[in-house]
């Protein structure tokens, strides 16, 4: 296998729970930041961070985003995945444009369709609806397209012939423009025709730990299908640029007794089948935990992670800072080597 970026995934859950490590927004939120500072120190290449709304998890991601910038000097930093279905493409512009600029051009951004949410159409007290006759997953993908557009940095809106400071010429743009930011975005894709969609517009692929079940086979194997389409519509797309690939995995080698006590207690792992919506199938990847001969054998089998040039580990984050920083150790020390992912 060629060798990769290796990052961290935290859905920065919290829960009061004394058997919790993060137990407020707060710990969440200063916790995350201490875990990428920590996997910067390690080597690790990036530290991403999932967004849910209506859930003790992390909600608002460009306060984090530009505090960890400020924190940090080289790891890339970035979600998996904002959900578009909520977002003020403007708005979000100059958050990303400034978050960007604070850590020097290092933000990564994964924004999508969204997943079933913690409250029925919680977009809705955001104050979007999709137009008549479109779904919220068109709304997704036009709030997409318009936050693309103004990353170009292209002026687009009339100025005021009496502004109160004074304007360069010509039609305005958003500011902060940080250039360079628009080739840094990607597209968390759960199906083959959103990944083909992504690549036409010039969007990296983010692919996680789940998609919408097309052909039966295994999850790994869908995926590595998804990737190559995606590739292939990249190709035909004629960008200027190499795309990007991520898959999302979780994977425990499992070191010292705390790492057997929380990771080795159960049977091999399987591919599981859902529904995230109530008529539409998904398949939802294995973890992978074992010893590290073991596991290098089992991730060597892997066709998505081989297709994939990033690899993002999802961590247990409630375990708190210390623990996760050790799980990201462990993989890039006993498991990428072997693999050549190093």
């Amino acid at each position: 296998m060629p060798q990769k970026k290796i990052g961290f995934l935290s859905f920065g859950h919290w829960t009061p729970s004394p058997n919790s490590q993060t137990r407020s927004g707060a710990d969440a939120l200063l916790q995350s930041i201490d875990l990428a500072v920590a996997a910067e120190e390690l080597g690790a290449d990036g530290a991403y961070f999932r967004v849910h709304h209506f859930a003790r998890q992390l909600g608002s991601p460009f306060p984090l985003l530009a505090a960890v910038g400020a924190k940090t000097k080289k790891i890339e930093i970035g979600t998996a995945v904002i959900d578009m279905r909520y977002e003020n493409p403007l708005y979000m512009a100059e958050d990303a444009g400034a978050a960007d600029l604070i850590a020097g051009g290092r933000l990564q951004l994964g924004i999508s369709r969204g997943s079933p949410e913690q409250v029925i159409d919680g977009w809705r007290y955001f104050g979007y609806a999709p137009p008549e006759g479109k779904t919220d997953a068109d709304m997704a993908r036009k709030h997409a397209e318009v936050f693309l557009e103004v990353l170009k940095g292209e002026g687009f809106a009339q100025p005021n012939p009496r502004p109160m400071f004074p304007n360069p010429p010509g039609l305005l743009r958003l500011e902060p423009h940080s250039e360079g930011l628009r080739d840094r975005i990607w597209w968390g894709a759960a199906t083959n025709a959103t990944a083909e969609w992504a690549a036409h517009l010039g969007m990296n692929l983010q692919s996680s730990t789940l998609k919408f079940d097309e052909s039966g086979e295994p999850f790994h194997i869908q995926q590595a299908k998804q990737i190559r389409a995606y590739r292939e519509a990249w190709k035909v797309a004629e960008n200027a640029r190499e795309p990007r690939v991520s898959v999302s995995r979780s994977i425990f080698a499992l070191m010292n007794d705390m790492d057997r006590a929380y990771f080795g207690q159960g049977g091999k792992e399987e591919d599981q089948i859902g529904f995230i919506e109530a008529d539409t199938r998904a398949i939802f990847g294995r973890g992978y935990s074992g010893e590290p001969d073991a596991l290098v054998k089992e991730l060597a089998k892997d066709e998505a992670i081989a297709e994939a040039d990033t690899l993002l580990l999802t961590v247990p984050n409630q375990l708190g800072v210390e623990y996760n920083a050790h799980v990201i150790e462990s993989i890039l020390k006993h498991i990428a080597p072997a693999l050549g992912w190093r």
